[in-house]
């Protein structure tokens, strides 16, 4: 939780800001108390800077930056949109909320979207590609942006975990037409909950930030009870407290990122030469964020044990192998939806489970002791003879 690990006085005295200046915690209107404190529009303003993108919206949650990049795509009942079987469950669940179809895809050595496997599953119903850049790695975007701009679909970046990271020395989540981030509390930088959106398109900014405030378009030439609109919408609006808290972590991402992929690289250096070892695949000129690492043991026995070692030493393990079925679609057969395209899901991505039942992730954080690093490299050495 490397965010919340460097929380301090900076987030506090932000928070601080708005409590002695406006008492305003609404991100709209109120300008007359409010004394000139914006932190959500300032926020937006130093994020969509920060990576290089053109306009940004941010939002209450990860899960409502997927669910309102989707809403500027005017979606029918029928319509797919295709994902990864490896992500979290909240990407197919906002292809869902929008009334589409989700269409999930194989994994490569990445874990991420097989670039192959994605042009099978697209169809004439297919409307748009969300590909997640799963715990910090890059997908191979390349291909996908050629694929998407072959068929003539929208891709969506899901960046929940790649915040920071970049791609050809270009940020992950400006790649596509949209990026999907979020600031839970286990992510690079946190707000406690909260995302954004970033766009290239000044039109689909526009709609979603009048979708994301009940269709709101915030016109200036009348008060806010007389506001125009054009359509409905919701309310995934972020709070100023939430944007304070972003502002101060904004600040401390660089470092985040830089202290995650030294201690990235030291614990594989550690590790990378014990027996039966092989590391998750980055594609060139990845630059991760480091949020995990992953490697790839004989099978998902052999990655059990490994994680039974590593607990009796004190270190925890993220998602694999333990959480997976939060992260995998063929075990989602509660989505209804999702079986419309998969229908026998326990017969889907056999790939993909190869892969990820013989994976076991290790958690990075900026605050990592080499005595940590010891304990890792002697929990794996115990297993893997």
């Amino acid at each position: 939780m490397p965010g919340y690990e460097l929380i301090d006085n900076k987030e506090f005295l932000e928070i601080s800001d708005i409590f002695k200046k406006s008492k305003t915690l609404f991100r709209m209107g109120f300008e007359k108390q409010r004394k000139g404190i914006f932190k959500v529009n300032k926020f937006e303003e130093k994020f969509t800077f920060k990576l290089k993108s053109n306009y940004g919206l941010a939002v209450s949650s990860g899960t409502a930056a997927l669910r309102v990049a989707l809403s500027t795509l005017n979606l029918k009942e029928g319509d797919e949109v295709i994902t990864q079987s490896f992500t979290f469950v909240a990407t197919v669940e906002a292809i869902v909320e929008s009334r589409a179809v989700p269409v999930c895809t194989e994994v490569d050595e990445t874990l991420n979207m097989d670039p192959d496997d994605l042009v099978k599953k697209i169809s004439k119903k297919t409307k748009a590609v969300i590909v997640v850049h799963m715990l910090g790695v890059p997908a191979r975007l390349d291909k996908i942006k050629k694929i998407c701009k072959k068929y003539n679909l929208v891709l969506i970046e899901d960046t929940a975990w790649g915040c920071g990271a970049k791609y050809k020395n270009k940020f992950l989540g400006t790649w596509g037409d949209m990026g999907a981030f979020s600031f839970d509390f286990a992510k690079t930088i946190t707000t406690g909950e909260g995302g954004m959106v970033l766009f290239k398109s000044k039109k689909k900014f526009e709609a979603a930030k009048a979708w994301h405030d009940h269709g709101h378009e915030n016109n200036p030439k009348v008060p806010r009870w007389e506001d125009t609109r054009k359509s409905s919408g919701f309310n995934f609006r972020m709070t100023e407290m939430q944007a304070a808290v972003g502002l101060a972590q904004l600040k401390k991402l660089d470092f985040i990122v830089k202290k995650q992929r030294e201690n990235h690289d030291k614990i594989w250096n550690k590790i990378k030469d014990i027996p039966g070892i092989t590391k998750r695949l980055y594609p060139a000129h990845s630059k991760i964020s480091a949020d995990a690492l992953i490697f790839f043991v004989k099978n998902r026995k052999e990655a059990i044990k490994c994680r039974e070692s590593l607990i009796k030493e004190g270190i925890s393990t993220k998602i694999l192998p333990e959480a997976y079925t939060w992260h995998f679609a063929k075990e989602w057969t509660h989505i209804k939806n999702l079986r419309k395209k998969h229908r026998n899901l326990k017969k889907s991505f056999n790939r993909s489970e190869t892969l990820i039942k013989k994976s076991v992730s290790l958690p990075i954080f900026v605050k990592t002791s080499n005595k940590k690093i010891i304990k890792i490299e002697k929990a794996l050495k115990k297993v893997l003879k």
